[in-house]
């Protein structure tokens, strides 16, 4: 069963990636490389809010992260996201908590959609 997660994470057509309880990127799938520009094997490991996360949204992206690793789970939450190469994104997030066999959170697993060009659209339309 493992292996078909695995595969579906990583064959999944949303941005799909995992943090452990101190804010390191443990998982990264294809979407996730697509949409941002980075490999996985650029990512893993490296704290997720800090190098990934704009200065002006950390503190909020952190707090959600927070609240995962304390088993509450945030949904629908707009996560902006900038590319290696400079370009903005806007996720929907579901943030969860990842847990063990026997229960215990050990990081979060982030699943998202790309909704940059509806984001855009509602913008131009107020």
């Amino acid at each position: 069963i493992a292996d078909d997660l695995s595969r579906l994470i990583e064959s999944a057509n949303a941005p799909i990636f995992g943090v452990d309880l101190n804010g390191l990127v443990t998982e990264w799938n294809r979407k996730s490389a697509d949409m941002l520009g980075y490999s996985k094997a650029e990512t893993l490991g490296k704290n997720f809010v800090q190098n990934f996360i704009q200065p002006e949204d950390r503190a909020s992206v952190q707090n959600v992260l927070k609240k995962a690793l304390t088993g509450e789970e945030t949904a629908n939450y707009e996560l902006p996201l900038i590319s290696k190469y400079g370009k903005r994104y806007t996720v929907l997030l579901n943030a969860t908590p990842r847990r063990d066999g026997k229960g215990h959170v050990m990081g979060v697993v982030g699943v998202g959609q790309d909704i940059t060009e509806l984001d855009k659209v509602m913008g131009e339309s107020k």
